[in-house]
């Protein structure tokens, strides 16, 4: 489902038609795009689940057939559909992400035997490494300075001022133009605006090779797989890559500059010394290239943070750690926690509009 999303996300920037589909048609368009998605991510399971199938058929134990092939192939497809549509149910309780919701919980399931085998990791160091407490209070102040500063990078935000010259104004007790309310407002922007969207596109990616060489035997691209891995030569360089990318592609995705200026040119609002339109639109883009870049900064930081730690401690940073693991844990816990208190919000706003009109 993640890489139909990506080859979806793509594919709305090269085919005006898609991404009209997607947000100039409104609900039904959206279930349409949504749809296709659907489509495309049984297409990639199918193909994903015929790969593993064909990787293991040595190891089968009645020996591989093309009945065992295919009630495989459809069992892991199956299962990828329920998994698939538990994270819509996610999305539509309004809870969050679902695809995000999953896997942070992967994540956090699989914490205490992470920390457990990093201890044990830590207590058979040796002797002349900084010992045993040392490196658990290393790793455990690292743990909590890389969430601080999560927290504080995904929070943190510029907000540009706005101006609404048609917003009525009101009118007070001399006869004067007051105010009014709501006749300034402002125009968020989030240093890291993509959220976790980069690095679990990236992880994606990474995964790739490994999947072509599974269903290939392509000995090139088992090379490459081994490169992408974890602790592998071009693992670090391609996978800050892929983050940057992503971070700055997702993040005009989600905000195009002429879209936005459009918007405001029509509700009447501008942003103070700035023309509406054209000189709105470069505006909103060059603040959105210079937030992107802070936060494709940031992430390339956190990408690299595990393996300074590994190389102060000698123990591998256990899996919550890890940069990615880490800002999904973080960002999507931080997302959640958003969601719901903007639900329990408008829920007290909808009981008080109840009992005014009683």
């Amino acid at each position: 489902y993640i890489n139909a999303s990506i080859v979806f996300q793509l594919l709305t920037s090269a085919f005006p038609g898609l991404k009209k589909l997607q947000r100039e048609e409104g609900e039904a368009g959206r279930r349409k795009f949504n749809q296709y998605m659907r489509l495309t991510a049984l297409a990639f399971s199918l193909a994903q689940a015929l790969g593993q199938c064909l990787y293991v058929r040595d190891f089968v134990i009645d020996g591989f057939s093309v009945p065992w092939l295919t009630s495989s192939v459809l069992a892991l497809s199956a299962g990828s559909m329920v998994v698939m549509y538990i994270g819509e149910v996610i999305s539509e309780l309004k809870l969050g992400n679902g695809t995000s919701l999953l896997i942070f919980v992967n994540i956090v399931s699989s914490l205490p035997s992470s920390v457990g085998q990093s201890i044990f990791l830590a207590n058979q160091a040796d002797a002349s490494g900084p010992g045993a407490s040392t490196t658990l209070a290393v790793l455990a102040g690292a743990f909590f300075l890389t969430s601080l500063g999560i927290v504080y990078v995904q929070e943190a935000e510029r907000k540009i001022p706005l101006n609404y010259a048609q917003r009525f104004r009101g009118i007070d007790n001399a006869g004067r133009g007051g105010r009014g309310i709501g006749s300034s407002s402002y125009l968020p922007f989030k240093v890291n605006s993509a959220g976790v969207m980069p690095i679990i596109f990236s992880s994606s990616l990474l995964s790739l090779p490994g999947v072509v060489a599974r269903f290939s035997g392509s000995e090139l691209a088992a090379n490459a797989a081994r490169a992408v891995y974890p602790g592998g030569p071009a693992y670090l360089p391609v996978s800050v890559g892929l983050i940057v990318f992503f971070n700055y592609f997702y993040t005009f995705l989600q905000l195009e500059p002429t879209d936005v200026a459009d918007q405001l040119k029509r509700g009447g609002a501008s942003i103070p010394g700035v023309r509406p339109g054209t000189a709105t639109a470069s505006y909103i883009t060059t603040s959105l290239e210079r937030m992107s870049f802070l936060g494709s900064v940031f992430l390339g930081l956190l990408a690299t943070t595990p393996a300074i730690v590994e190389g102060l401690t000698d123990v591998q940073a256990f899996r919550g750690f890890a940069g990615t693991s880490l800002l999904i844990l973080v960002g999507v816990a931080t997302d959640s926690a958003r969601r719901v208190r903007s639900e329990l919000l408008l829920q007290s706003y909808s009981k008080s509009g109840d009992e005014l009109y009683k």
